[in-house]
């Protein structure tokens, strides 16, 4: 997969920008998560690009969108967030917030399971912890949406769609920088899980780089 490029908040193009008012805007333990995020690689079902940030969350911001993908179709989706105060955030109790979305249908029997809300916050807080990652002050929601059709569209089923909004504060590294590649690793562990996927075994993590190396696999198995 090719790194993910894309635009900060502050409109600089990249970690490399040459020196200057722009790119001295932008702080490096900012440029280096957002590097580590770039760099991170992931499984191949996951297709992931880089999308305009928010603008008004904070000082800094970098967003990527996702899509777990069966041939021609969507399984999941997200959205993920980095965002970064160098003042810190008192809501956040850091410097550093990772903000994301994640959306799926779900099969019949699932969606009928009146602890479906509770399993999927498990599933989000299971991802980071399976990956030993730190983090504090995670808040959010699931929310559960049922379609029914009717007219010329009566001949689909009853559809069901899983949306969880959540946000949480990565631990930051003696350099202030959190481990932004594992964060990501983790969100794509849920955006699978949410889609149906077997999980992936945790890999090694690259001492030098912090990335996390997953094996790679042929595509989504079949149930």
């Amino acid at each position: 997969m090719a790194a993910a490029q894309g635009h900060f908040s502050d409109h600089s193009n990249s970690a490399d920008d040459e020196d200057g008012a722009e790119g001295d805007a932008v702080p490096r333990a900012f440029r280096l998560a957002v590097d580590a995020l770039r760099a991170a690689r992931l499984r191949p079902e996951i297709e992931v690009d880089p999308t305009r940030p928010p603008q008004r969350l904070a000082p800094h911001a970098y967003a990527l969108e996702a899509a777990v993908v069966d041939g021609d179709d969507d399984l999941a989706d997200g959205r993920l967030v980095l965002l970064h105060d160098p003042a810190g955030h008192d809501a956040w109790q850091g410097t550093f917030r990772m903000v994301t979305l994640v959306r799926a249908e779900l099969e019949p029997e699932m969606a009928a399971d009146p602890l479906l809300p509770e399993v999927c916050w498990s599933w989000l807080t299971g991802a980071l912890e399976a990956r030993g990652l730190s983090y504090g002050e995670p808040s959010g929601t699931v929310t559960r949406a049922g379609s029914h059709y009717f007219g010329g569209l009566s001949d689909r089923p009853p559809a069901t769609q899983i949306e969880i909004r959540a946000s949480w504060t990565p631990r930051e590294g003696l350099d202030g920088v959190p481990d932004s590649a594992s964060h990501l690793v983790a969100w794509c562990d849920l955006l699978c899980q949410v889609a149906g996927l077997p999980p992936s075994p945790s890999g090694p993590v690259d001492a030098a780089t912090g990335v996390v190396s997953l094996p790679q696999r042929r595509g989504p198995q079949q149930a």
